[in-house]
Parts: C-alpha cells; sequence; structure tokens
C-alpha cells in the first residue's frame, strides 16, 4: 500500500512565495510607471565656483613618425621586458632541468648583449646626424628604422647606417634591411 503524498507547507515555502510575490510587485510597479509616460524629474544645474589654473592646450606631435618611433620603443620595450621575466622563471624555477637552466641564461646573456647593440647603433645612428632611429637585431638579422627628410635616404646615408652597424654586430649583409620613416 502506498502512501498519499501530504502537503506540508513550511518555514522556507512561505519565505519564497512571499519574495515571489515582492518581485512580481517590484516588475508590476516598474512597468506601470515606465508605460505611463511620466517624465523624469528633472533638477536644477549647479553653478560652482571653480577656479581656472590655465587653459588646456593641445600638444600634438609634427608628424605621425614621432608617434611611431614612441610607440615603437614602448612595444620593444614591453615584449623583451616579457621575454626577461619568461627566462627569470625558467632560471629560477624548481623544475627546470640544469640543462635548460643553462640554456636559459645563454639566452639571457645573448639578449642582454642584443639590447647593449642596438642602443649603441641607435645612439651612433643618432650621432651620424639621423633625426631618429630605432634597430632590430635578432643574432642573424639587422631591421633599421630611420627618420629622414623629404628626400628619403639616398644610398650614401644607407652605406654610412650599414658601416655603424657592422662595426658593433656582426650580421651578413643580405640580412640587414634599412627603412626611412619621412619626417
Amino acid at each position: 500500500m502506498m502512501k498519499k503524498p501530504t502537503l506540508i507547507i513550511g518555514k522556507r515555502q512561505m519565505l519564497l512565495a512571499g519574495m515571489t510575490l515582492v518581485l512580481g510587485i517590484a516588475v508590476y510597479v516598474n512597468y506601470a510607471y515606465s508605460s505611463s509616460g511620466a517624465d523624469v524629474k528633472k533638477t536644477k544645474v549647479v553653478k560652482s565656483n571653480s577656479v581656472s589654473y590655465g587653459e588646456a592646450e593641445l600638444v600634438s606631435a609634427d608628424s605621425a613618425s614621432e608617434d611611431y618611433f614612441s610607440q615603437v620603443r614602448i612595444e620593444k620595450m614591453n615584449s623583451r621586458d616579457e621575454a626577461v621575466e619568461t627566462l627569470k622563471s625558467i632560471i629560477g624555477g624548481g623544475d627546470a632541468t640544469t640543462e635548460e637552466k643553462a640554456v636559459a641564461e645563454e639566452n639571457a646573456q645573448a639578449m642582454a648583449s642584443l639590447m647593449e647593440s642596438e642602443t649603441k647603433v641607435e645612439s651612433l645612428v643618432k650621432a651620424a646626424g639621423f633625426q631618429d632611429c630605432v634597430v632590430y637585431l635578432d643574432g642573424s638579422n639587422a631591421d633599421i628604422v630611420v627618420k629622414t627628410d623629404s628626400k628619403g635616404l639616398q644610398t650614401s646615408e644607407a652605406a654610412q647606417i650599414k658601416d655603424i652597424l657592422l662595426s658593433q654586430v656582426t650580421v651578413p649583409n643580405e640580412n640587414i634591411r634599412i627603412y626611412d620613416i619621412d619626417s
């Protein structure tokens, strides 16, 4: 013989029913106010007695090339920082083998050497009379971006930049690329 289910209304059921009823009333009231077309109350504008410390002045670069060099330097610095952090985590990590740590240390030293060489080449190219310069070295390739005047980069200037580069690093001639950006 099966028992007949009994309906027991407890405190939880009463609480849930009450909360559902309150939620239903809140939805109805919201709907009634939004559909009635009543305007939202407007407040008065508050005038403040603020002090002006000077006028704002928009400062912009003369051309997009200055922004380019700034942006490239920031991106280059960020990517190098990420690579350094990765190498540090490998070197300092407890689960890396001694061989992996040795390879990471060699990579870190190579990266530091490349960064130093990039900085030297950039400084020397600027000292040679170019307005701005960014150098990318990866061991076997060299990419140099130079800011030039409206005439562009002359063959003699490209040769001068190449000589500066080769005085600091050893890169095959076919792997050297020089780009110019008009100022």
